[in-house]
């Protein structure tokens, strides 16, 4: 794995899905890394790792109580990929309502087996 560049940010931060696993089971929970390590079923040293690299990211914050570091999501921080994606929601939308209205018209029986729609007589 490359090591991360000193201007990481959350798109880069996230786009292993191993960081984004972490991030699903933090949720909106703070966790020590034993509870992450044993929820995820992965060596303390691959949790600690990629937790590094979301925080260096600014995608979780960390908080020192006594031993322990305990880290929580920075929701501000994934905002950015939400208001990104966000761009991309009518292009989802329109494949959908397609995918739905060829769905319908094949279950009336107007797009044959071939894909190709039936000639009305």
């Amino acid at each position: 794995m490359a090591r991360p560049s000193a201007e990481l940010d959350a798109f880069a931060a996230v786009a292993a899905p191993r960081r984004r696993r972490i991030l699903e089971v933090l949720g909106n929970r703070k966790m020590i890394v034993t509870q992450l390590v044993d929820e995820l079923h992965w060596p303390q040293p691959m949790v600690s790792k990629h937790l590094a690299i979301l925080r260096q990211a600014g995608v979780v914050r960390v908080e020192r109580r006594q031993r322990q570091k305990v880290y929580e999501m920075e929701p501000s921080a994934l905002k950015t990929i939400h208001d990104w994606t966000q761009k991309f929601e009518q292009l989802w939308q329109s494949q959908l309502d397609r995918i739905k209205a060829r769905a319908e018209a094949k279950a009336r029986g107007e797009i044959s087996q071939n894909h190709s729609p039936k000639e009305k007589p």
